[in-house]
């Protein structure tokens, strides 16, 4: 397998993650950045390119790189934040990547942080623009999502219990993680008794709200391969995006994440075959679903049936899922766990929930009212 390996992640780094009162989002991120140096071997001076996330709780916006460098304490010599909600973890370190195989930076940090959770961000909030859909009943960042579970249940028959061994799988996963926010086992009976948060979709089937950062070391194959720990290659990367939502009729299957995972595939010179590990992003469980279909692991229709049981999705079944507890179960750090998680598996660093032999993961994200995708395909480094 060649695929592109022109850039390499050599480390990840990742906060204390629950409600942690008393931190704010730089001081999360700050936790992080300095856990992904320690992780890589890498000293605060070797890094001269730094991108950010702003958390929900941040109020620089667009300037975050600006507060978050000066506390730092880094001048780097490219530097930006980006917003694109789910995806953007995926996206930073695409232009991470671009920048190490241009020669525009040699050590490239992506670094997230919110507090979230103490700073009491809910999914009641109304969405919306100029004109919140608030007014039409349209409440919270679940009932998109809800819109699209219901309509692919009326078209394909998938039932909220199918949706229910998504979060199953999830916790059982996370139950072997150690830090995971939520490690109690639930079962298919306690996702029915959860309350509805926007029909069809129940609380077990909404991601947590929480404290936490994270951040990915990106830097040249030939650096990463003299570093602390084994480097993984990025194969692989893509982008979709649909920037008109109900102009088109489709829009609630999100097609744009198709295409988004076919460029992955076709620049890393792989096919869904090739995928050990998937590290989907799961605000809602009906997003698994959807990934699964749009990646290529079943037909259109067939992700349903697919999960049910949790069989095939556990971690010593046909495709692991998620194998830390992903945002359901782990932590909400809008997919950016989910990078860490994958470069894990492929160090073999995932102790109870290591998949054997694990080679390759694909990596998803999604955000900005489902609007927008990214995805990587990582592999280990040679």
């Amino acid at each position: 397998m060649t695929g592109w390996r022109k850039a390499s992640i050599a480390g990840v780094g990742a906060s204390r993650q629950g409600k942690l009162p008393g931190e704010t989002a730089i001081s999360l991120a700050t936790e992080a950045f300095t856990a992904a140096l320690a992780d890589a071997g890498l000293e605060k001076s070797d890094v001269d390119g730094l991108l950010t996330m702003p958390g929900s709780s941040s109020p620089e916006g667009a300037k975050h790189y600006l507060a978050l460098g000066e506390h730092l304490g880094i001048d780097p010599v490219l530097t930006g934040t980006l917003n694109m909600g789910g995806a953007t973890a995926g996206a930073l370190i695409q232009q991470a990547a671009m920048a190490v195989a241009t020669g525009m930076a040699s050590v490239v940090a992506c670094v997230f942080g919110d507090a979230a959770r103490t700073r009491g961000s809910k999914f009641d909030a109304a969405q919306g623009g100029e004109v919140s859909w608030g007014s039409w009943g349209m409440f919270g960042n679940a009932a998109n999502s809800a819109m699209g579970a219901a309509r692919h249940m009326a078209l394909y028959g998938t039932t909220s219990e199918q949706l229910g061994w998504v979060a199953v799988n999830g916790r059982r996963n996370a139950a072997r993680n150690p830090h995971a926010v939520m490690r109690e086992p639930i079962t298919i009976e306690d996702h029915q008794a959860s309350r509805f948060i926007v029909e069809p979709l129940h609380l077990l089937d909404c991601c947590l709200i929480t404290d936490g950062g994270v951040a990915v070391i990106v830097t040249s194959p030939e650096r990463a391969r003299d570093l602390r720990k084994p480097p993984v290659d990025i194969l692989g990367m893509g982008q979709g995006h649909t920037l008109q939502t109900f102009e088109q009729k489709d829009w609630w299957y999100l097609p744009h994440q198709e295409h988004c995972v076919a460029r992955a595939y076709r620049m890393a010179g792989v096919g869904p075959q090739d995928i050990d590990v998937a590290q989907l992003y799961d605000n809602f469980t009906i997003a698994v679903l959807l990934w699964l279909e749009h990646a290529g692991f079943c037909k259109p229709g067939e992700s349903g049936p697919f999960v049910e049981g949790g069989t095939r999705i556990a971690i010593d079944g046909e495709l692991p899922v998620n194998t830390a507890g992903g945002n359901l179960s782990e932590s909400y750090m809008q997919g950016w766990l989910h990078v860490v998680e994958g470069v894990r598996q492929l160090r073999g660093e995932g102790g109870e929930r290591q998949v054997r032999g694990a080679e390759t993961t694909l990596v998803t994200g999604r955000g900005m009212t489902l609007n927008t995708a990214s995805a990587l395909v990582l592999g280990k480094g040679r």
